[in-house]
């Protein structure tokens, strides 16, 4: 069955092309379908690669498909090859899975859209890409899959590029936004892939990390260069610090596309590349030890702005950069197997979130703003559910999946540095606060706008089932690696190497920790925001001169736009009108009006009479003899 692995490329290939050159003569709901199956087929191919690698003993999991030659330059090659284990498995299958079940969600939501086709068509093709991404057995395979999602991403977040509003501006600018930035992490990208090359010979990756351990006491430099701009590229896909500011803004995009993209797949790549790459990050100490920083840093920043946002779409947005933090934080210090873990169970429970919020929009006519909200329980009640159940879980609360895995990633710290795990303890704090808040001002208490609450409404049953799937696996993802037990890890040590196992007592101590301080972040947000208590008062006080910076996102974006975005429009604006006009469109002119005046000139040598012509030729003939007896 593994030698059949790129049947998983196929099934999304071809939906995408026959929605792209054909669907214009399908329904709606034959479009759907197509998308559906070429997601859903896939992940029938991954589910039965899942099963004949378990038959598999642990030293045999890690298998290369070969396709063809791709490129092959001097000694530089990079073949078309699928890198099939554990590791690309369990993305293969999140990736799949969850794409399913937002493409079924999709075609409710997407239902009386102008633009299904298209909408699908893009759906399809960042899921190819993102397989790109995750199979490839070498580096230049992998950028493939990496520009390709970022390509999807541009075309997706842009997909009403017509439209305008107060929260976004133009939707156009906000996919341009996410493009450019994530830019400045793909020439980190581009310059790693050259460096890994020039230091090892290959792009393959058995064949560098074989490199990196037989020689890596002495690449240690190679190694920190190479993890540093890894890092950068990591920063721009997965939204950390200071790259993290295109994020918020792609929630422009229709609401399956940040389920999807920018909560279950895309933004995970920079950590997947990360945990791929771990036998070059084992000899870079430095590198290691700044990722750390960025991710604890990002988890507590994006965690502090999505306390005070409005927005439940921002709230949650801000709430992905932070838990991508957590699994910066986690390969930072190593835990690379915790990081996936966060990886899997983030994937339910945020898109579950997501996807929810979408049915929110979709009740309330595309209202977001949770200060309009309130009782929506009893209007929407399975949505209500599996939203709190999502929120739950992100919050961390026992036994829920986002409990275990977040903790798993805390010990990770505590292990190697007690200040990262101070830091993630403060941000597991906020999480928890924000959750519930969101959570409670949605879907509990009173409504507070009575027209609106009168007008909402549950979604049908493509938009809820997903729902209640994605509710199930934020449930009980938890079980997919339990303390001690730890069966995930287990099954990914063939791709990120053998798990240490840290000591019972800490284990206990940080799951105590973890459960009260999400149980307290929980309980001060109930209590403030529904139970009108005056405690939580009183423990925001000393630190309200803060909200107005929280609300503003820290300046961030505008410190960007005055020092780099308004100063690059000037520029651009200054040569636009000086160079450009003043002198390359007056050299072109200058060329066109000179052609024209020769033109002109050689024109009036054609007077249409035969004796002018005869003594043209006689000219020209007395002119050629008089060169070659002179010369």
């Amino acid at each position: 069955m593994i030698q059949f692995s790129w049947l998983l490329f196929v099934f999304p290939a071809v939906g995408t092309l026959v929605n792209l050159f054909a669907g214009s003569r399908f329904t709606r709901r034959q479009i759907g379908a197509i998308a559906v199956g070429g997601v859903g087929g896939s992940f029938l191919v991954a589910v039965l690669l899942l099963i004949n690698m378990l038959i598999l003993p642990a030293h045999d999991r890690s298998i290369t498909v070969e396709m063809w030659d791709w490129i092959t330059i001097g000694t530089f090659h990079a073949p078309a090859a699928m890198l099939v284990d554990p590791l690309s498995l369990t993305m293969t299958l999140i990736i799949t899975g969850i794409g399913t079940l937002i493409h079924i969600y999709a075609v409710g939501y997407m239902e009386h859209d102008e633009y299904f086709q298209r909408f699908f068509v893009y759906l399809n093709f960042f899921i190819l890409a993102m397989l790109i991404l995750v199979l490839s057995n070498n580096f230049v395979g992998m950028f493939v899959g990496w520009e390709g999602v970022g390509l999807a991403s541009f075309l997706l977040i842009g997909f009403y590029f017509d439209k305008k509003d107060d929260t976004y501006g133009y939707y156009a600018d906000c996919g341009k936004k996410a493009f450019l930035v994530n830019r400045v992490g793909d020439f980190g990208m581009i310059l790693a892939i050259a460096a890994i090359w020039t230091t090892s010979g290959s792009v393959t990756f058995n064949e560098v990390f074989e490199y990196f351990h037989g020689h890596g006491a002495g690449l240690i430099v190679a190694a920190n260069l190479i993890c540093f701009l890894l890092l950068l590229g990591a920063a721009g896909k997965s939204a950390q610090i200071p790259l993290y500011v295109w994020l918020p803004d792609a929630m422009a995009g229709p609401t399956p596309v940040s389920a999807l993209i920018h909560a279950a797949t895309m933004v995970t790549a920079g950590i997947y590349m990360i945990a791929r790459t771990n036998a070059i990050w084992h000899f870079a100490a430095y590198a290691s030890g700044t990722a750390a920083w960025i991710g604890a840093l990002t988890a507590l920043f994006a965690a502090s702005i999505a306390l005070v946002q409005t927005d439940l779409k921002k709230i949650l947005a801000y709430s992905t950069i932070s838990q991508l933090g957590f699994m910066m934080l986690g390969v930072g210090v190593g835990a690379y197997g915790a990081a996936i873990f966060h990886l899997t169970t983030h994937a339910f429970f945020k898109a579950l979130l997501f996807l929810a919020a979408g049915s929110v929009m979709h009740g309330l006519h595309d209202v977001l703003d949770i200060r309009r909200m309130g009782g929506l329980r009893k209007k929407m009640p399975t949505t209500a559910l599996t939203f709190t159940i999502g929120a739950l879980a992100l919050a961390g609360i026992a036994p829920l999946s986002g409990f275990w895995s977040k903790d798993a990633i805390k010990v990770g710290a505590l292990m190697q540095n007690p200040a990262l795990y101070a830091v993630a303890l403060l941000a597991a704090f906020f999480t928890a606060f924000y959750s519930i808040r969101a959570t409670v001002l949605v879907f509990y208490g009173e409504p507070r706008d009575q027209e609106l609450h009168n007008s909402a409404h549950e979604s049908g049953s493509l938009m809820t089932i997903p729902l209640v799937v994605l509710a199930v696996l934020a449930i009980f993802g938890g079980l997919l690696n339990l303390p001690v037990w730890v069966p995930l890890e287990h099954w990914l040590e063939p791709a990120l190497g053998h798990h240490e196992v840290p000591p019972l007592a800490l284990e206990l101590f940080a799951a105590a920790l973890s459960f009260l301080i999400a149980t307290f972040g929980s309980m001060m947000a109930l209590s403030h925001y529904n139970l009108g208590e005056s405690w939580p008062n009183r423990l925001i006080a000393p630190v309200r001169f803060m909200q107005p910076l929280l609300e503003n996102k820290w300046y961030v974006d505008e410190i960007y736009s005055a020092i780099i975005v308004r100063p690059a429009v000037g520029s651009a604006r200054w040569l636009a009108a000086s160079f450009d006009q003043g002198i390359i469109d007056s050299l072109v002119n200058w060329f066109g009006s000179t052609a024209l005046r020769l033109g002109d000139f050689a024109r009036r040598l054609q007077t249409g009479l035969v004796p002018t012509y005869a003594f043209s030729i006689l000219l020209g003939a007395v002119v050629i003899v008089a060169y070659f007896v002179l010369a």
